[in-house]
């Protein structure tokens, strides 16, 4: 493959890609917020993300292997298309049905669209594998540049979102994304360069489970580091914020909407420039791979840290408070940056570790696992707020934080590493 064609199929995949996740972040706010006014519970709003996660978890075993029996193209296509199905079959959702029949046809949807959603991540990160340049932070610069411009966009869709249901509603909402999604497609399918690989007849789905003692490892450890981040970011944060800032009117619901999305969009925007950065400020071009693991527990050490304060800050208010409300705004940035530096460092390694023949069947295995640690963390997010407000959903994420530098702590360096990655 030639440079030029390289880097145009790198460009050509990551629009896409951004493009997919502006819907993404757009339509998590939209559902949130819109079944939260409905009255929906904190436990409700949760289950309506179960199958979200459930699918991603199914996709990301099998879609490793899809990926090499059918190519890197096509399952990205797949991934836009479905996604664009998803968002025109949400717009049909009938406000008179029963709350029951509610949940369980957005839960549907949703299952669709976490289909979607890691067919056409497991694509675009297996893509940067085969296509950035050998040697050198070369590997790591291009997945850094891909994951941080992508969770900025996806912290835009988190302010699109909330923008849309507050102007728009929840109908014409998702009708203006799906028909964007669907124009971009179509430029892409036409304008998409060769370079990304075609599939081959012999992949069997068997490969798809890993043997490497540090994918699993690494696999593990990111169940655990994004089960905290969403222990509080999908249901707990959002409900709270709303209870502080909505008096309960019209207007003050728009204005909670807008405060409320323009702080998920502002946390999911610092993560993403925090990983564009970790290349910078590991210097990942210059360190051996022992550092880098050795990097990879000492950051999840020290992201741990910040629930526990938080958890402490919770325990010692007396209820929702401007000083609480202040103290948490400014612990879960802290928490964006610190979880933005180990996830790249997670992002990098598994690709690190991966051998080019199988790297959409291990990419595919490692967020599986990121799939079902956001799953368990959904759960909880419900669980957690209802049974113990924000002291156990925070001291929630702090122990699975821990956890997860548990695992780093099982990684070595691979046999066949060098002096450099």
């Amino acid at each position: 493959m030639s440079r030029s064609d390289g880097l145009s199929a790198y460009v050509a995949v990551t629009v896409a890609y951004w493009a997919f996740m502006l819907t993404d972040g757009a339509l998590r706010m939209l559902v949130l917020l819109h079944f939260h006014t409905l009255g929906f519970t904190p436990i409700q709003l949760a289950w309506l993300f179960v199958l979200y996660e459930i699918a991603g978890i199914l996709t990301n075993l099998s879609a490793g292997w899809l990926a090499a029996r059918f190519g890197l193209a096509s399952t990205l296509y797949a991934g836009l298309g479905i996604q664009v199905a998803a968002l025109i079959a949400l717009a049909g959702l009938n406000p008179d049905w029963a709350i029951g029949l509610s949940v369980a046809y957005v839960m549907a949807v949703q299952g669709a669209s976490g289909v979607a959603k890691d067919l056409a991540k497991m694509s675009a990160k297996s893509a940067v594998k085969l296509l950035a340049p050998k040697g050198g932070d070369g590997l790591f610069r291009w997945v850094a540049a891909l994951t941080g411009s992508k969770n900025a966009v996806k912290g835009l869709g988190f302010l699109l979102g909330a923008a849309l249901l507050a102007t728009f509603g929840f109908t014409w909402a998702v009708l203006a994304m799906a028909t964007v999604l669907a124009a971009i497609l179509v430029a892409v399918l036409i304008a998409m360069p060769p370079g990304l690989p075609r599939g081959r007849k012999g992949a069997k789905f068997a490969q798809v489970f890993s043997t490497s003692r540090n994918v699993n490892w690494l696999s593990a450890a990111r169940v655990v580091l994004f089960g905290a981040r969403d222990v509080w970011f999908v249901v707990g944060i959002p409900v709270y914020f709303y209870a502080v800032l909505s008096d309960g009117t019209e207007a003050g619901n728009r204005a909670a909407f807008f405060l409320i999305g323009g702080f998920m969009a502002g946390w999911i925007i610092l993560y993403g420039a925090v990983q564009a950065f970790a290349p910078r400020l590991l210097r990942a071009g210059t360190r051996p791979e022992a550092a880098l693991i050795a990097a990879a527990r000492g950051w999840a050490w020290a992201l741990a840290a910040v629930p526990a304060v938080l958890t402490g800050a919770a325990l010692l208010a007396d209820g929702p408070s401007p000083w609480l409300t202040a103290t948490l705004v400014t612990g879960l940035l802290a928490f964006g940056a610190l979880f933005a530096v180990n996830s790249s460092l997670h992002s990098y390694l598994i690709l690190a570790f991966s051998r080019d023949e199988r790297v959409t069947m291990d990419v595919g295995f490692y967020y599986m696992a990121n799939a079902a640690g956001r799953l368990v963390g959904t759960v909880l997010s419900g669980l957690t707020y209802a049974a113990g407000g924000l002291p156990l959903m925070l001291g929630a994420a702090a122990l699975m934080v821990a956890a997860s530098a548990l695992a780093a702590g099982r990684l070595h360096v691979s046999p066949a590493a060098g002096a450099t990655p």
